[in-house]
């Protein structure tokens, strides 16, 4: 299931240390990966969407978190809420819509587990959340807040992002920002490009992938650090760069560096950034100090990393999600 044009939020509290603001939704996934989805002889359906994939990932690794965000009032709806409560995550936050369906996803997997995803949304009821609707309160308790780009695409959802962001920033909320690009829900790349970017400078970490980059520098270099850094705003404080398998690249103002990845059999990669979104932000709740320092803060994305390991060996996002110790034990077992 889906949940996406809304963010999430990760709390100075232990009700929500970590809070998104994010669309929710279905996933449909097929049990075969390497077909076609027409050929898909059936599908599962985990729930899904971006930053409801990082809440929950944060309580599945012991901390606590908020999902703020809209879905149909239907099945798919109440069953993403009750998967959200299942998961220890506060779902106080969810609004109802009675005329609009909770978004769907059907994704393709290739044999490599890499993704595809086809969505419905015409309009959904994440895209219908309104600025009245947010729960301000959870926001301005959080001690971070996360989100992606898809709620930036159209009205009135675009609005309660800014409102939302603005309401974590004046309360001192850590921004955290995914761009998570997905070309085929925007009007035009261009357009794309302009939203991602349109609120670039007003967060203090972004996650951002090696195919994002060359997209919003319009095809230059994601592996030349003079590239990334001209992505790097003066406020921001962290932007790690996930590469798969390979681990990830950080930069900071001070240092920047490569963390490797841990080596898996990927069976899908849906939701592998979301975990190590995850991994970084409930770290960081825990100590935000940890971005002053280097060696803490390579643990952390080490850490990141086998989160984001652990979640392609299984299919669908939420499921896969990996608890602290299941990542305790990845890292051991690559030390021994």
């Amino acid at each position: 299931m889906t949940a996406e044009p809304s963010p999430a939020v990760a709390g100075r509290q232990r009700e929500a240390p970590a809070a998104a603001y994010a669309c929710a939704r279905p996933d449909f996934v097929p049990t075969i990966n390497g077909i076609a989805l027409a050929e898909a002889p059936a599908f599962k359906k985990p729930p899904g969407g971006a930053p409801a994939n990082v809440v929950v990932g944060i309580a599945r690794l012991g901390g606590s978190s908020a999902f703020i965000g809209k879905v149909g009032e239907d099945e798919f709806g109440y069953m993403f809420a009750d998967i959200l409560k299942q998961n220890n995550v506060n779902n106080e936050g969810m609004r109802f819509d009675p005329g609009a369906r909770t978004a769907l996803a059907f994704v393709t997997l290739k044999k490599n587990g890499q993704h595809k995803f086809m969505f419905y949304r015409n309009p959904s009821a994440d895209m219908l959340l309104q600025e009245s609707e947010l729960d301000l309160d959870l926001i301005k308790k959080a001690k971070i807040f996360h989100y992606g780009s898809i709620s930036l695409i159209t009205e009135p959802c675009k609005s309660a992002h800014i409102a939302s962001t603005k309401v974590a920033k004046d309360a001192g909320v850590l921004l955290s920002y995914d761009p998570n690009l997905r070309l085929p829900l925007w009007p035009s790349g261009e357009s794309a490009r302009e939203g991602i970017l349109s609120i670039w400078d007003t967060t203090d970490i972004i996650k951002i992938s090696e195919e994002e980059i060359e997209f919003l520098t319009k095809g230059e270099d994601p592996y030349d650090d003079n590239v990334v850094r001209k992505l790097y705003h003066k406020n921001l404080k962290l932007l790690p760069v996930t590469e798969g398998p390979d681990g990830c690249r950080y930069y900071t103002k001070e240092f920047s560096g490569k963390v490797k990845g841990l080596k898996v059999d990927p069976m899908d990669t849906t939701g592998a950034g979301d975990a190590f979104v995850a991994g970084v932000l409930s770290k960081l709740a825990e100590d935000l100090s940890l971005l002053q320092d280097e060696k803490r803060l390579r643990e952390a994305l080490s850490f990141a990393n086998a989160c984001g390991a652990i979640t392609v060996t299984e299919r669908g996002a939420i499921p896969a999600l990996p608890t602290r110790e299941a990542v305790m034990d990845a890292l051991l077992k690559t030390v021994a």
